[in-house]
C-alpha cells in the first residue's frame, strides 16, 4: 500500500501537467504551459523521428495530445492495417520552432501523409536525415514518390476521427493545410462529403508545400499574449 501511495504521488505532477496546459496567443504568435509530449509510438503509429521525439519537437496541449490519441485508438479498430505518422508539433513551452511559421501555442500539429506500397500496402513514409525527415520528399502530380502513393481514404478516415475525437474534448479544428491539388481526390474518398461539411482547408498555395504532410490547427480559447 504505502509503495501504490508513493507511485501515485510521484505521478501526481505529471497528471497535473497534463490536465493544466495553458495556450497563449496564437499558433503564429504565443507560447504554452505545461505542454504535454506526443507518444513516442503506438499500435497503429509512430513519429517522424525519434531525433525529432529526442529534441523535444514533438510536444503540444494536452486537450490536442488526448485528441490525437484517442483518434488513433478509434483508426486501430476500424482501420488495424494502416500505418499512421506523426509529425513536428512544437516546443514544450512553445514559441518559435524553426523553419515552421506556426507551431508556437501547442495547437499545431504535422501528419505525414499516410502511403501504400507498390503491392497496395500501408507502409510507413520512409524518413531520414537526408530527405529532412520526411519533410523534403516531393510527390508527383499522380500523388506518388518512387513505388509509394498517398492513401488518400486513411487520410480521410484520420482527419474524421480527430474531428470527432476533438469535438469530445472540446477542442475544434480552425482549419488543414494540404496541397491543394489533392483536394480533389481527397474529397472522392468515402468520407469526402464529410470533410466538405466539416472541415475547412486553406485555400491556395501555403509558404511551402504540403504534400508529404497535412498541418492541422486545432481551435481553443487561449490567454492573451502579453510583453
Amino acid at each position: 500500500m504505502r509503495r501504490l501511495a508513493a507511485l501515485i504521488l510521484a505521478l501526481a505532477p505529471a497528471w497535473a501537467s497534463a490536465a493544466d496546459s495553458v495556450c497563449y496567443g496564437t499558433p503564429g504568435k504565443g507560447r504554452l504551459e505545461h505542454g504535454v509530449q506526443l507518444p513516442g509510438s503506438g499500435r497503429n503509429f509512430v513519429p517522424y523521428s525519434s531525433v525529432g521525439v529526442g529534441l523535444g519537437r514533438t510536444y503540444a496541449h494536452a486537450k490536442v495530445r488526448r485528441s490525437i490519441v484517442d483518434a488513433y485508438a478509434e483508426l486501430a479498430r476500424t482501420r488495424p492495417a494502416t500505418t499512421y505518422m506523426y509529425g513536428e508539433s512544437g516546443w514544450a513551452v512553445g514559441g518559435r520552432i524553426q523553419p515552421h511559421r506556426t507551431h508556437q501555442n501547442g495547437l499545431a500539429v504535422d501528419f505525414m501523409v499516410p502511403v501504400l506500397d507498390a503491392r497496395g500496402r500501408s507502409v510507413a513514409l520512409p524518413t531520414s536525415i537526408a530527405n529532412r525527415f520526411g519533410y523534403d520528399i516531393e510527390f508527383d502530380a499522380q500523388a506518388r514518390y518512387g513505388e509509394l502513393s498517398i492513401d488518400f481514404e486513411a487520410i480521410a478516415d484520420h482527419l474524421h476521427a480527430v474531428q470527432v475525437a476533438a469535438a469530445k474534448q472540446g477542442v475544434g479544428i480552425s482549419r488543414v493545410i494540404f496541397e491543394p491539388a489533392y483536394l480533389p481526390q481527397l474529397y472522392r474518398t468515402r468520407r469526402g462529403a464529410y470533410l466538405k461539411r466539416h472541415i475547412r482547408f486553406m485555400q491556395g498555395q501555403a509558404w511551402v508545400r504540403h504534400d508529404e504532410h497535412y498541418h492541422i490547427d486545432f481551435l481553443l480559447p487561449c490567454k492573451p499574449l502579453r510583453g
